[in-house]
């Protein structure tokens, strides 16, 4: 029987929808039309209130919940990995090899190949990010695993059986020629860690490039009489560009110049996460190295980047409030972006019919929120309040996870619609957001005294 969501804002382009009901037949979406043409005799699960979006997709992971693929590049990496970003909305993802020998490279496509055909949840190919960059802009890349474009490697970085390949380059080490052979054999080819003049970058987009690999992060810079790899990027209108909103990466001041000088859609939000997000790690390994986690920074010994420990969830956040974009296109640049990028937009990445909306059996985990204690956000369909910061982003994780009796007698669901109307009006209706806190504190007490705690 098909299903019916209604009662939230729906994510339509680039505009929050009210008085909407979207249709799922199985795992896709049937229709998104008026509520009160929703088809009779189906089931309909009512949201009250949020935001529907699609999943994020995120096409820079190197790890997560402990795990890193380099490491470990295993199909049990892949499931902790995913697992782990999907907690924060990401539920497809290309998980990230960076400069390695080629065995490495060899066994992370291998296990992609194999965690796909096992349907392990989000594993949509995989980015292999290197080893074909420039000595002078390795970053955190061992350059002792730097190379050129030999057949071999070529071969290898071709060789996929299911899903995407996405291959970082800079542009002016591998050649034109390279670049046309990869994208020839549909591989998705991005310019990143290059010191490319202006030339070079676009002689690579000429070539087939079509991506930006965290654009401003090792790469040549803009200058007045030299634009380097950043100004070839920012001038061109075609190639989507990887955006880390951490703000440790870039300065907001520079994204927010950066997402006004071209079209807003060929931006993609990234995370190049490492393996502490999901996790309290302070410190991880890798390729030998040991690396710290402060203060929202990994770092070596040296003080050079090596990744971050940002989510997706974070990363929307971050473009709402330091970057100063509205929400709905903060999202769309988490989702319909990357989705478009990858060439799936047909599938992902948008509210729209034949696109998927759940997958894996996990429609549950969404529609039952906060009747079932069951609650898990990180669906394919993501009720945004990812969105939430500040006190209500502490109250919710603080209170949320009630025992079974909480939400039996329907404290949960009035903790849920409480930290939705907090959300929405914690900086425009004091009344409303006073409101919403006397029933987030009334369900807290009501959860102690009832000899409950919350559970972590």
């Amino acid at each position: 029987m098909p299903v019916v969501l209604s009662g939230a804002r729906v994510l339509r382009g680039d505009t929050l929808v009210e008085g909407l009901a979207v249709v799922l037949d199985g795992a896709e979406i049937a229709a998104v039309l008026p509520e009160s043409e929703a088809p009779r005799g189906t089931s309909v699960r009512a949201l009250d209130g949020g935001v529907l979006t699609p999943g994020f997709i995120d096409v820079q992971v190197n790890g997560g919940g402990g795990a890193l693929f380099n490491q470990a590049p295993a199909v049990d990496s892949l499931v902790t990995i995913g697992a782990a970003h999907r907690r924060y909305g990401t539920t497809g993802f290309l998980p990230t090899v960076i400069t390695d020998d080629s065995a490495v490279i060899d066994q992370a496509m291998r296990a992609v190949e194999q965690a796909i055909d096992r349907s392990v949840p989000g594993v949509l190919g995989i980015h292999i990010e290197g080893p074909m960059l420039a000595p002078t802009r390795h970053g955190i890349h061992d350059p002792r695993h730097l190379r050129g474009a030999t057949d071999d490697l070529l071969e290898l970085l071709c060789s996929l059986r299911v899903g995407r390949t996405l291959v970082t380059v800079a542009p002016e080490v591998v050649g034109p020629e390279a670049i046309r052979r990869l994208v020839d054999a549909g591989v998705i080819v991005a310019a990143g860690h290059t010191e490319a003049t202006y030339e070079q970058m676009r002689e690579g987009f000429a070539a087939g490039i079509t991506g930006v690999t965290h654009l401003f992060n090792a790469m040549s810079p803009m200058a007045n009489r030299a634009p380097g790899a950043v100004g070839a990027s920012l001038d061109d209108h075609d190639v989507w560009c990887g955006l880390i909103v951490d703000g440790v990466h870039v300065h907001p001041a520079t994204l927010r110049v950066a997402l006004h000088s071209r079209p807003l859609d060929k931006f993609m939000l990234v995370t190049d996460a490492m393996t502490p997000v999901g996790t309290d790690q302070t410190a991880f390994d890798l390729q030998g190295r040991r690396i710290t986690v402060a203060g929202g920074r990994c770092v070596d010994a040296a003080g050079t980047l090596a990744g971050s420990v940002l989510s997706m969830e974070a990363a929307v956040r971050n473009t709402v409030e330091l970057v100063g974009i509205p929400p709905p296109a903060a999202l769309r640049l988490a989702a319909a972006s990357p989705a478009a990028f990858l060439g799936m937009e047909r599938l992902r990445g948008d509210i729209a019919a034949g696109n998927l909306l759940i997958k894996n059996g996990r429609l549950r985990a969404v529609i039952d929120f906060g009747t079932s204690g069951v609650g898990d956000p990180a669906c394919d369909t993501v009720i945004a309040w990812t969105l939430l910061s500040g006190e209500s982003r502490e109250a919710f994780r603080a209170a949320l996870p009630l025992d079974s009796a909480t939400w039996a007698r329907g404290r949960g669901w009035a903790l849920w619609k409480a930290l939705i109307t907090l959300a929405e009006y914690i900086d425009t209706d004091p009344v409303k957001a006073g409101e919403a806190r006397r029933v987030i504190d009334e369900v807290i007490a009501d959860h102690s005294d009832a000899g409950g705690g919350a559970q972590t």
